[in-house]
């Protein structure tokens, strides 16, 4: 049982991605996703508020908050991977809207592919992080099965009608599953870091970025939902590929968990908060 888990998690990782993505994909027409982007205002915005204040606010809790080394490099690691694979799902749930999220998805994918390895380790003294090594899943997992998803809706649009809400079903259910397993799989270690200031440090730091992204999209009611949790949602997969590679430090890996967990579930939280005050 203890070799069949781990392996379950990757699964369940890999089918929420594929699943959601090419979903989403099934959903829109690439002309959705890149309109947004010639808002260059929405573009700045959303660009400063992952790139600039995410990593100055995770350095702020990093002074203010006693954190182990090891739980201070997580968040700082975590400050610098934007563009959360569930965005759309929060999206939905917020009834926000759905072209707008794959738009911010594919700039903030672009990002950090181009931050965690260039920029952070200025940051983090020790990092050292490969731009293929971080861009390789994402483009494969994230921008491939949406590229692919919308091709086949411009191709064959019945097909596209019919396996887009089962495919979205599918990943649904491997969310679920894979939140449930982080639980599971890593009890031990969410319990070991109790009382040290990690999970007050990742409560804070999601739902502050959640609450800044709210503000600065004062000026763009139309997206105001959609550019908070696409601030709060960060991408815990990208984070880890250089904390695995450049850290020995268990803690590092330790605060990732906890704060993809806090993460999933202030992040879902927000979307219904949202949901209700969107308008």
């Amino acid at each position: 049982m203890s070799d069949i888990l781990p392996l379950l998690q990757k699964a369940s990782v890999l089918g929420f991605l594929v699943c959601s993505m090419a979903s989403m994909g099934l959903s829109l027409q690439p002309s959705a996703i890149i309109a947004p982007l010639r808002n260059a205002r929405l573009v700045l915005a959303t660009l400063g508020l992952n790139f600039v204040i995410a990593p100055a606010f995770a350095w702020l809790l990093t002074v203010l908050i006693p954190l182990a080394p090891g739980h201070a490099i997580g968040l700082l690691l975590l400050s610098g991977a934007a563009g959360a694979p569930f965005l759309p799902k929060l999206v939905v749930n917020a009834r926000g809207d759905l072209s707008l999220a794959g738009a911010l998805l594919g700039l903030l994918t672009a990002g950090t592919i181009v931050f965690l390895p260039f920029a952070l380790p200025w940051m983090v003294p020790g990092l050292q992080a490969s731009a293929w090594i971080i861009a390789r899943p994402l483009l494969l997992l994230i921008v491939l099965p949406l590229i692919v998803g919308m091709l086949a809706r411009s191709r064959a649009a019945s097909f596209a009608g019919r396996a887009g809400p089962m495919l979205a079903v599918i990943g649904n259910g491997c969310l679920l599953l894979l939140f449930a397993l982080l639980v599971v799989l890593n009890f031990r270690a969410i319990v070991g870091v109790v009382g040290s200031g990690a999970i007050l440090a990742a409560l804070l730091y999601i739902a502050g970025l959640f609450a800044m992204g709210w503000l600065a999209g004062s000026g763009h009611p139309e997206a105001r939902g959609v550019l908070a949790l696409a601030t709060a949602a960060r991408n815990f997969g990208a984070a880890i590929v250089p904390a695995s590679s450049s850290f020995t430090d268990p803690a590092v890996m330790t605060m990732l968990v906890v704060s993809a967990i806090v993460c999933i579930v202030v992040t879902f939280l927000a979307a219904t908060w949202a949901r209700r005050h969107g308008r």
